[in-house]
């Protein structure tokens, strides 16, 4: 076993592999952190949900856009990708199903029809990686764009929320995507935008060296806090044996991993193993993101 593993003093310490999605469960919730990261066999999800194939489907096509030749990059070839690749997970039913593909389609080709078909990305759902002395962390980016002698973060957005600057400066997230793509790419990387596709609007943030230091170190104690709790359930839950009964509850006290029951509990794919959850919110229907 190497020194690495074993965390002697005055050794370094093993990496805390992550992504910003990881570190953000662990933040919002650490039941559902265990439940999706930690418990195995995964306890059963709910239901799909609408807007996540809405998000899915607009995000597949716009990927698949740029990866046309450039004199096909039009907005009727977006729409056209969106239509053919178009997710129905969520739906209440058909008709609702229908009535989303069509304002996607529209939605996507408005977008596309502002964008230059000859700018090409320096990215597409590229997938960047960076590391400290504690975390190694990875995420894939919607879309890396070169300008001038920088890079640019872009994350499409589909939901109701119009976001704002704010959103764009306190994104966990994309400030990671900046750090890793300078990184990989040895170029500046400072501007992070949200494109929300639903409102044409674009939330920019442009970040300095201390604010992207900033959240690399918030990352870091995040990481500290989950990596501890990993430990602790590994040394909590024994391995299954072949013959153990599967319904022998494994999991660790839940002071390791408390759930922090709100309104976003209403969400939560693991809501019906959480009594909390379901008493602090009602499950929504799985297409109650999308009701007009």
């Amino acid at each position: 076993m190497g020194a690495e593993q074993l965390g002697f003093e005055g050794m370094p310490q093993r990496l805390y592999s992550c992504t910003p999605s990881r570190l953000n469960t662990w933040l919002d919730c650490p039941r559902r952190y265990r439940m999706t990261y930690l418990d195995r066999p995964m306890p059963s999800k709910g239901p799909r949900w609408a807007h996540n194939s809405v998000g899915s489907s607009v995000h597949n096509a716009l990927a698949a856009w740029w990866r046309l030749p450039e004199d096909q990059r039009t907005p009727e070839a977006a729409g056209t990708l969106l239509t053919r690749g178009w997710l129905t997970d969520g739906f209440r039913d058909e008709a609702q199903s229908a009535e989303w593909r069509e304002r996607a389609r529209e939605m996507t080709e408005r977008y596309v029809a502002t964008l230059d078909p000859a700018d090409e990305p320096l990215g597409v759902e590229r997938t960047v990686a960076t590391r400290t002395d504690r975390i190694a962390v990875s995420g894939r980016i919607d879309r890396l764009d070169a300008r001038g002698p920088e890079l640019v973060v872009v994350d499409y957005k589909t939901g109701r929320h119009v976001l704002t600057s704010d959103d764009a400066r306190g994104s966990l997230a994309l400030a990671i995507y900046a750090v890793a793509a300078s990184r990989v790419l040895r170029r500046p990387c400072h501007r992070v935008e949200l494109h929300h596709l639903p409102s044409g609007e674009v939330a920019i943030w442009e970040h300095t060296d201390e604010s992207l230091h900033r959240h690399i170190r918030r990352a870091e104690q995040i990481a500290a806090e989950a990596s501890a709790a990993d430990d602790a359930y590994r040394a909590a839950v024994p391995r299954p044996r072949s013959g153990d009964d599967p319904s022998i509850d494994h999991a660790p006290h839940d002071e390791m991993f408390p759930p922090r029951p709100g309104s976003l509990c209403s969400w939560c794919d693991f809501a019906r193993h959480c009594p909390e959850g379901r008493e602090a919110a009602p499950r929504k229907d799985p297409w109650a993101a999308v009701l007009v």
